[in-house]
């Protein structure tokens, strides 16, 4: 996997170091942004304890974001 990710890096020519942990990163602040609930990225993560998902949380460029209100569906 790692050598995949690095060929594609380089393809990209994206100056950055990328990982898979840079992607699981993503797709988990991605997820949080877009109002996925905490404990469904906790799942695909595969992290035993909620507090190792919150961890994302203080990158997150909109907390809450794609969240939506119950209030909004009266």
């Amino acid at each position: 996997m790692a050598r995949q990710i690095r060929d594609a890096v380089r393809k990209t020519a994206i100056p950055k170091r990328i990982t898979s942990h840079t992607l699981r990163h993503s797709l988990a602040t991605h997820l949080l942004e877009s109002g996925t609930d905490i404990r469904t990225v906790q799942s695909l993560l595969g992290h035993a304890d909620v507090s190792t998902t919150m961890i994302y949380l203080h990158v997150m460029k909109h907390p809450g974001a794609g969240a939506h209100s119950p209030l909004d569906h009266l």
